[in-house]
């Protein structure tokens, strides 16, 4: 997903990102694009640029998805509007700043490249940098169509010699996760080892990285689900694409509080298509490990609640 064209977000610096992406894992994608046959050093700009912007923010990633759609006719600048196309873009359910940018990947786009900077991105690779070249070729028919022959190079031909001289070595694959992806994957185990004895809902679930869990509440379109941050955790029911149901939910707000026992979170994104009704209290994957098993048993006392309570009205809509 392109959130910004020639992207230049920084100070004392002049320097401009052709393209600025994220892809599905929520990862900020620098794209270099050169037009001479041999790419120059853009290996050594891409990289650059990519250190710039590894500490950007999800906001951050919103201002400039706002400022990009406003130039290319998209309407005024309207951060809801691109906060809205983000999430569902990641399809996340609200932003989760601990998953955002937690990589920089880099894509060199050249009609050709030469041995230099072949070598250079072989060498970078060995090493666990995600850069890799897309040769782009085009070419003129005669009734005057352009087609682009697009070729992504990763073990590059061009880089033989070189393999020779140093020996190959195969690059592995990102085998080590992040700390708090092993954390919260302890953590879930836990949890689900407590709701599987007391609520089918999430019984065929496996523990996960992510910072949710998903269950199914017994109608297509609704999930029921935990989530997890460093310092709290919610459950709530996720309604995908129907205002007409949370509006009718909300009709029942008071019955639906009193019944669950607190007061709930009731979360509705102007250009957003699902929206969510959750309820959040202390305690995350980095909180103290003596302390998980209460946070636990907390979090599906909650869902027992939430879903006894919310299980029957979903049935009883009429949509």
């Amino acid at each position: 997903m392109v959130i910004a064209e020639e992207f230049s977000d920084w100070q004392d610096s002049s320097h401009r990102i052709d393209l600025l992406c994220l892809d599905t894992d929520a990862n900020l994608v620098v794209v270099e694009l050169k037009r001479m046959s041999d790419g120059g050093h853009m290996e050594l700009q891409a990289i650059r640029y990519a250190a710039m912007v590894s500490a950007m923010t999800f906001d951050q990633a919103v201002d400039a998805y706002a400022r990009f759609r406003a130039a290319n006719g998209k309407g005024a600048t309207d951060h809801d509007v691109a906060r809205s196309e983000i999430l569902a873009f990641l399809n996340w359910p609200e932003p989760l700043e601990d998953d955002f940018a937690k990589d920089t990947r880099v894509i060199l786009a050249s009609a050709d490249f030469g041995k230099e900077l072949t070598t250079s991105v072989m060498w970078l690779r060995e090493r666990q940098i995600d850069i890799r070249c897309v040769r782009l070729k085009p070419y003129r028919l005669d009734d005057g169509r352009l087609l682009m022959d697009i070729q992504q190079l990763i073990l590059l031909p061009e880089a033989a010699e070189f393999q020779t001289q140093i020996g190959a070595k195969r690059q592995a694959e990102r085998k080590e996760r992040v700390e708090r992806h092993d954390v919260r994957l302890r953590f879930w185990e836990g949890l689900l080892a407590r709701a599987k004895t007391r609520n089918p809902v999430h019984a065929n679930r496996s523990p996960t990285k992510d910072t949710w869990l998903s269950g199914r509440i017994g109608r297509n379109g609704f999930e029921i689900s935990y989530g997890l941050r460093q310092a709290d955790n919610s459950v709530y029911l996720w309604i995908e694409n129907s205002k007409a149901a949370y509006d009718a939910l909300v009709a029942q707000q008071a019955e639906i509080e009193d019944e669950f026992g607190s007061p709930l979170q009731w979360r509705e994104i102007e250009g957003q298509l699902g929206r969510a009704i959750a309820f959040q209290q202390d305690g995350g994957y980095r909180s103290p490990p003596e302390e998980c098993p209460a946070i636990q048993e907390r979090m599906v006392e909650a869902m027992l609640r939430l879903d006894r309570v919310m299980r029957p009205r979903l049935q009883e809509l009429k949509l």
